[in-house]
Protein backbone atom coordinates (compact mmCIF):
# COMPACT_ATOMS: atom_id res chain seq x y z
CA UNK A 1 0.00 0.00 0.00
CA UNK A 2 1.18 3.62 -0.63
CA UNK A 3 2.26 5.37 2.24
CA UNK A 4 2.82 8.99 3.12
CA UNK A 5 5.27 10.14 4.92
CA UNK A 6 4.18 13.88 5.50
CA UNK A 7 3.91 14.31 9.43
CA UNK A 8 1.83 17.80 10.13
CA UNK A 9 1.42 16.70 13.84
CA UNK A 10 4.68 15.32 15.78
CA UNK A 11 4.98 14.95 19.50
CA UNK A 12 8.72 14.82 20.55
CA UNK A 13 9.92 15.13 24.14
CA UNK A 14 6.77 17.03 25.37
CA UNK A 15 6.67 19.83 22.19
CA UNK A 16 4.54 19.93 19.67
CA UNK A 17 5.85 20.35 16.19
CA UNK A 18 3.82 21.49 13.50
CA UNK A 19 4.61 21.42 9.79
CA UNK A 20 3.81 24.96 8.67
CA UNK A 21 1.34 24.57 5.74
CA UNK A 22 1.58 28.32 4.76
CA UNK A 23 4.86 27.83 3.42
CA UNK A 24 4.19 24.66 1.22
CA UNK A 25 5.67 23.86 -1.12
CA UNK A 26 7.96 26.03 -1.43
CA UNK A 27 9.93 25.28 2.14
CA UNK A 28 9.21 22.41 4.93
CA UNK A 29 9.60 24.49 7.99
CA UNK A 30 8.37 23.18 11.17
CA UNK A 31 7.16 24.88 14.45
CA UNK A 32 7.92 23.89 17.55
CA UNK A 33 5.45 24.58 20.26
CA UNK A 34 5.78 24.62 23.91
CA UNK A 35 2.07 26.19 25.05
CA UNK A 36 -1.24 26.44 24.17
CA UNK A 37 -1.86 29.99 23.66
CA UNK A 38 0.61 29.09 20.54
CA UNK A 39 -0.92 25.94 19.41
CA UNK A 40 -4.56 27.97 19.30
CA UNK A 41 -2.83 30.49 17.00
CA UNK A 42 -1.49 28.13 15.12
CA UNK A 43 -4.37 26.49 14.57
CA UNK A 44 -5.84 30.13 13.63
CA UNK A 45 -3.35 31.46 11.61
CA UNK A 46 -3.37 28.28 8.82
CA UNK A 47 -0.03 26.65 10.49
CA UNK A 48 -1.91 23.75 11.00
CA UNK A 49 -5.57 23.13 9.22
CA UNK A 50 -7.79 20.07 8.06
CA UNK A 51 -10.11 18.71 10.74
CA UNK A 52 -8.82 15.74 11.82
CA UNK A 53 -5.80 17.72 12.51
CA UNK A 54 -6.65 20.45 13.92
CA UNK A 55 -8.35 18.39 16.56
CA UNK A 56 -4.79 16.04 16.86
CA UNK A 57 -3.24 19.12 17.51
CA UNK A 58 -5.68 20.80 19.96
CA UNK A 59 -5.42 17.56 22.11
CA UNK A 60 -1.49 18.18 22.26
CA UNK A 61 -2.26 21.67 23.04
CA UNK A 62 -3.99 20.53 26.35
CA UNK A 63 -1.61 18.49 26.91
CA UNK A 64 0.93 21.55 26.77
CA UNK A 65 -1.89 23.51 29.06
CA UNK A 66 -1.14 20.97 31.65
CA UNK A 67 2.15 20.36 31.74
CA UNK A 68 2.52 23.92 31.89
CA UNK A 69 0.22 23.91 34.86
CA UNK A 70 -0.14 21.22 37.11
CA UNK A 71 0.70 21.61 40.79
CA UNK A 72 0.75 25.35 40.58
CA UNK A 73 -1.98 27.26 42.44
CA UNK A 74 -5.03 27.48 40.26
CA UNK A 75 -4.17 24.88 37.94
CA UNK A 76 -7.19 23.73 36.95
CA UNK A 77 -8.77 27.15 36.26
CA UNK A 78 -5.82 28.17 34.19
CA UNK A 79 -6.15 24.71 32.27
CA UNK A 80 -9.82 25.76 31.84
CA UNK A 81 -8.63 28.78 30.12
CA UNK A 82 -6.27 27.35 27.85
CA UNK A 83 -8.78 24.68 27.00
CA UNK A 84 -11.58 27.66 25.62
CA UNK A 85 -8.53 29.42 23.95
CA UNK A 86 -7.96 26.28 22.02
CA UNK A 87 -11.81 25.58 21.72
CA UNK A 88 -12.37 29.22 20.28
CA UNK A 89 -9.95 28.99 17.97
CA UNK A 90 -11.81 28.09 14.59
CA UNK A 91 -15.65 27.79 14.97
CA UNK A 92 -16.73 25.03 11.68
CA UNK A 93 -14.88 21.92 12.06
CA UNK A 94 -15.86 19.89 14.60
CA UNK A 95 -13.13 17.71 15.96
CA UNK A 96 -11.51 20.50 17.17
CA UNK A 97 -14.68 21.20 20.03
CA UNK A 98 -14.79 16.98 19.73
CA UNK A 99 -10.70 17.10 21.00
CA UNK A 100 -10.91 19.72 24.00
CA UNK A 101 -14.16 17.47 25.31
CA UNK A 102 -12.13 14.48 25.55
CA UNK A 103 -9.49 16.85 27.24
CA UNK A 104 -12.52 17.94 29.53
CA UNK A 105 -13.93 15.01 30.43
CA UNK A 106 -10.46 12.86 31.47
CA UNK A 107 -9.91 16.05 33.72
CA UNK A 108 -12.90 15.75 35.43
CA UNK A 109 -12.23 12.18 36.37
CA UNK A 110 -9.52 12.90 38.42
CA UNK A 111 -6.43 11.35 37.03
CA UNK A 112 -3.56 10.58 39.45
CA UNK A 113 -0.99 11.98 36.88
CA UNK A 114 -3.22 14.45 34.98
CA UNK A 115 -0.15 15.65 32.64
CA UNK A 116 0.79 11.77 31.51
CA UNK A 117 -3.21 10.96 31.26
CA UNK A 118 -4.09 13.73 28.73
CA UNK A 119 -0.28 13.54 27.01
CA UNK A 120 -1.88 9.77 26.65
CA UNK A 121 -5.09 10.65 25.13
CA UNK A 122 -3.37 13.24 22.56
CA UNK A 123 -1.41 10.10 21.60
CA UNK A 124 -4.20 7.96 21.36
CA UNK A 125 -6.44 10.46 19.68
CA UNK A 126 -3.20 11.34 17.30
CA UNK A 127 -2.65 7.07 16.50
CA UNK A 128 -6.49 6.54 15.97
CA UNK A 129 -7.33 8.97 13.61
CA UNK A 130 -4.44 7.46 11.78
CA UNK A 131 -5.62 4.23 11.49
CA UNK A 132 -9.11 5.44 10.67
CA UNK A 133 -7.25 7.07 7.86
CA UNK A 134 -6.51 3.98 6.93
CA UNK A 135 -9.56 2.06 7.60
CA UNK A 136 -11.57 4.65 5.55
CA UNK A 137 -9.47 4.28 2.20
CA UNK A 138 -9.71 1.29 2.21
CA UNK A 139 -13.77 1.03 2.65
CA UNK A 140 -13.56 3.89 0.22
CA UNK A 141 -11.24 2.33 -2.44
CA UNK A 142 -13.78 -0.48 -2.77
CA UNK A 143 -16.26 1.91 -3.86
CA UNK A 144 -14.14 2.14 -6.89
CA UNK A 145 -14.26 -0.54 -9.02
CA UNK A 146 -12.80 0.20 -12.20
CA UNK A 147 -10.04 2.53 -13.41
CA UNK A 148 -11.15 6.19 -14.06
CA UNK A 149 -10.04 9.54 -12.86
CA UNK A 150 -11.28 11.63 -9.69
CA UNK A 151 -11.88 15.29 -8.74
CA UNK A 152 -10.89 16.45 -5.38
CA UNK A 153 -11.07 20.20 -3.91
CA UNK A 154 -9.12 21.56 -1.21
CA UNK A 155 -6.75 18.99 0.85
CA UNK A 156 -8.23 16.08 2.86
CA UNK A 157 -4.83 14.50 2.65
CA UNK A 158 -2.04 13.66 5.26
CA UNK A 159 -1.51 17.26 5.64
CA UNK A 160 -5.15 17.49 6.97
CA UNK A 161 -4.89 14.81 9.65
CA UNK A 162 -2.71 12.98 11.33
CA UNK A 163 -1.42 11.03 8.50
CA UNK A 164 -2.81 9.68 5.21
CA UNK A 165 -5.52 11.08 4.79
CA UNK A 166 -9.35 11.13 4.12
CA UNK A 167 -10.09 11.75 0.56
CA UNK A 168 -6.77 11.22 -0.17
CA UNK A 169 -6.74 8.21 1.74
CA UNK A 170 -9.13 7.00 -0.31
CA UNK A 171 -7.58 8.08 -3.28
CA UNK A 172 -3.84 6.77 -2.04
CA UNK A 173 -5.43 3.18 -1.26
CA UNK A 174 -7.57 2.91 -4.99
CA UNK A 175 -4.39 4.36 -7.00
CA UNK A 176 -2.28 0.85 -5.19
CA UNK A 177 -5.28 -0.84 -6.56
CA UNK A 178 -4.78 0.67 -9.92
CA UNK A 179 -8.44 2.22 -9.81
CA UNK A 180 -7.50 5.39 -10.21
CA UNK A 181 -5.24 6.95 -13.25
CA UNK A 182 -5.32 10.62 -12.77
CA UNK A 183 -6.73 13.09 -10.36
CA UNK A 184 -7.88 16.13 -10.82
CA UNK A 185 -6.90 19.12 -8.28
CA UNK A 186 -9.02 22.27 -7.79
CA UNK A 187 -6.77 25.16 -6.92
CA UNK A 188 -9.28 26.03 -4.41
CA UNK A 189 -9.10 29.63 -3.39
CA UNK A 190 -8.09 31.99 -2.00
CA UNK A 191 -5.79 29.66 0.53
CA UNK A 192 -4.47 27.41 -3.11
CA UNK A 193 -4.73 24.39 -0.98
CA UNK A 194 -5.22 22.12 -3.55
CA UNK A 195 -2.45 23.73 -5.73
CA UNK A 196 -0.13 24.31 -2.67
CA UNK A 197 -1.09 20.95 -0.67
CA UNK A 198 -2.83 18.49 -3.01
CA UNK A 199 -0.87 18.25 -5.46
CA UNK A 200 2.37 17.87 -3.46
CA UNK A 201 1.40 15.44 -1.62
CA UNK A 202 0.26 13.35 -4.73
CA UNK A 203 3.45 14.51 -6.56
CA UNK A 204 5.41 12.56 -3.58
CA UNK A 205 3.39 9.47 -4.07
CA UNK A 206 3.67 9.34 -7.33
CA UNK A 207 0.08 9.71 -8.49
CA UNK A 208 -0.49 11.61 -11.89
CA UNK A 209 -2.16 14.88 -10.95
CA UNK A 210 -3.58 17.84 -12.89
CA UNK A 211 -4.20 21.16 -11.35
CA UNK A 212 -7.32 22.98 -12.48
CA UNK A 213 -9.12 26.00 -11.76
CA UNK A 214 -11.89 26.01 -9.34
CA UNK A 215 -14.41 27.24 -11.90
CA UNK A 216 -13.52 24.36 -14.50
CA UNK A 217 -14.53 21.28 -12.14
CA UNK A 218 -18.16 21.30 -13.73
CA UNK A 219 -16.62 21.14 -17.33
CA UNK A 220 -14.24 18.83 -16.43
CA UNK A 221 -17.30 16.34 -15.50
CA UNK A 222 -19.60 17.76 -18.40
CA UNK A 223 -16.93 15.93 -20.68
CA UNK A 224 -16.72 13.17 -19.22
CA UNK A 225 -14.02 13.52 -17.97
CA UNK A 226 -14.74 12.36 -13.89
CA UNK A 227 -16.17 9.57 -12.53
CA UNK A 228 -15.99 10.22 -8.62
CA UNK A 229 -15.57 13.69 -6.91
CA UNK A 230 -14.02 12.46 -3.80
CA UNK A 231 -13.95 15.25 -0.79
CA UNK A 232 -13.24 15.70 3.05
CA UNK A 233 -15.55 17.39 5.46
CA UNK A 234 -14.82 19.84 8.51
CA UNK A 235 -18.39 18.93 10.33
CA UNK A 236 -21.27 16.35 9.09
CA UNK A 237 -24.80 17.28 10.34
CA UNK A 238 -26.81 14.55 12.02
CA UNK A 239 -29.16 14.27 8.89
CA UNK A 240 -26.23 14.07 6.75
CA UNK A 241 -25.43 17.63 5.72
CA UNK A 242 -21.73 17.57 5.31
CA UNK A 243 -19.61 21.49 6.10
CA UNK A 244 -16.69 21.33 3.62
CA UNK A 245 -13.98 23.70 2.12
CA UNK A 246 -16.52 26.60 0.18
CA UNK A 247 -16.36 25.37 -3.32
CA UNK A 248 -17.72 21.83 -1.65
CA UNK A 249 -21.18 22.76 -2.70
CA UNK A 250 -21.02 23.88 -5.96
CA UNK A 251 -18.89 20.51 -7.17
CA UNK A 252 -21.46 18.41 -5.32
CA UNK A 253 -24.13 20.43 -7.66
CA UNK A 254 -21.95 19.65 -10.93
CA UNK A 255 -21.57 16.15 -9.69
CA UNK A 256 -25.21 15.29 -9.55
CA UNK A 257 -26.24 17.17 -13.36
CA UNK A 258 -23.86 15.48 -14.79
CA UNK A 259 -24.06 12.02 -13.47
CA UNK A 260 -20.79 12.57 -11.48
CA UNK A 261 -20.94 10.32 -7.97
CA UNK A 262 -19.96 12.42 -4.91
CA UNK A 263 -17.98 10.96 -1.92
CA UNK A 264 -17.71 11.66 1.57
CA UNK A 265 -14.42 10.66 3.37
CA UNK A 266 -14.76 11.35 7.46
CA UNK A 267 -14.24 9.88 10.63
CA UNK A 268 -17.15 9.70 12.74
CA UNK A 269 -15.30 12.26 15.04
CA UNK A 270 -16.39 14.76 12.59
CA UNK A 271 -19.78 13.61 12.78
CA UNK A 272 -21.91 15.89 14.97
CA UNK A 273 -24.99 14.39 16.83
CA UNK A 274 -25.73 17.46 18.87
CA UNK A 275 -26.14 19.75 15.33
CA UNK A 276 -29.87 18.94 13.84
CA UNK A 277 -28.46 20.18 10.26
CA UNK A 278 -26.52 22.10 7.88
CA UNK A 279 -28.48 25.45 9.10
CA UNK A 280 -26.77 24.62 12.58
CA UNK A 281 -23.53 24.88 11.85
CA UNK A 282 -21.57 27.81 12.33
CA UNK A 283 -19.73 29.38 9.00
CA UNK A 284 -16.10 30.33 9.83
CA UNK A 285 -15.72 34.16 7.60
CA UNK A 286 -12.09 35.26 7.34
CA UNK A 287 -10.48 38.75 6.48
CA UNK A 288 -11.25 40.05 2.93
CA UNK A 289 -8.05 40.78 2.38
CA UNK A 290 -7.46 36.97 1.29
CA UNK A 291 -10.00 37.28 -1.07
CA UNK A 292 -9.08 40.98 -2.43
CA UNK A 293 -4.64 39.77 -2.74
CA UNK A 294 -2.83 36.70 -3.16
CA UNK A 295 0.55 36.33 -1.83
CA UNK A 296 0.69 39.40 0.02
CA UNK A 297 0.07 41.51 -3.16
CA UNK A 298 -3.50 43.38 -3.40
CA UNK A 299 -4.59 42.55 -6.83
CA UNK A 300 -8.49 43.78 -6.71
CA UNK A 301 -9.84 47.08 -7.40
CA UNK A 302 -9.07 50.08 -5.51
CA UNK A 303 -12.43 50.21 -3.18
CA UNK A 304 -13.90 47.14 -3.88
CA UNK A 305 -14.92 45.14 -0.85
CA UNK A 306 -14.81 40.97 -0.44
CA UNK A 307 -17.27 38.63 0.93
CA UNK A 308 -15.04 35.59 2.42
CA UNK A 309 -17.08 32.22 3.85
CA UNK A 310 -14.33 29.51 3.97
CA UNK A 311 -16.75 26.71 4.25
CA UNK A 312 -20.06 25.74 2.57
CA UNK A 313 -23.22 23.56 3.29
CA UNK A 314 -23.52 20.05 1.08
CA UNK A 315 -26.90 18.98 1.62
CA UNK A 316 -26.88 15.41 2.02
CA UNK A 317 -28.91 14.34 -0.50
CA UNK A 318 -25.96 15.39 -2.86
CA UNK A 319 -24.01 12.89 -1.09
CA UNK A 320 -23.98 9.62 -2.69
CA UNK A 321 -21.91 7.71 -0.20
CA UNK A 322 -20.35 8.80 3.29
CA UNK A 323 -17.59 7.07 4.33
CA UNK A 324 -15.97 6.84 7.94
CA UNK A 325 -13.48 4.22 9.54
CA UNK A 326 -17.22 2.33 10.93
CA UNK A 327 -18.61 1.83 7.45
CA UNK A 328 -20.07 3.29 4.40
CA UNK A 329 -23.76 4.93 4.50
CA UNK A 330 -25.07 5.49 1.13
CA UNK A 331 -27.32 8.37 0.48
CA UNK A 332 -26.77 9.49 4.05
CA UNK A 333 -30.10 10.83 6.31
CA UNK A 334 -30.61 11.30 9.77
CA UNK A 335 -31.95 7.72 10.79
CA UNK A 336 -28.75 6.03 8.75
CA UNK A 337 -26.18 8.38 10.46
CA UNK A 338 -27.78 7.57 14.07
CA UNK A 339 -27.41 3.83 13.44
CA UNK A 340 -23.86 4.22 11.94
CA UNK A 341 -22.78 6.18 15.21
CA UNK A 342 -24.89 3.47 17.69
CA UNK A 343 -22.56 0.82 15.79
CA UNK A 344 -25.50 -1.33 14.11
Amino acid sequence: MVDSVVHPVRWQEGRLHLLDQRLLPDEVRELELGDAAGVAGAIRDMVVRGAPAIGVAAAFGGALSVAQHVGTAGWRERVAADLTLLEGARPTAVNLAWAVRQVRALLEAGPADPAAAVEGLARRIHDEDVAANRRMGELGAALIDSPCEVLTHCNAGALATAGYGTALGVIRSAHAAGNIQRVLADETRPWLQGARLTAWELMRDGIPVDLIADGAAAWAMRRGRIAWVIVGADRVAANGDVANKIGTYSLALGARHNGVRFMVAAPTSTIDPQCPSGDAIPIEERAAEEILGLAGRRHAAAGSGAWNPVFDVTPAELVDALVTEKGVVERPDRDKIARLLAGA
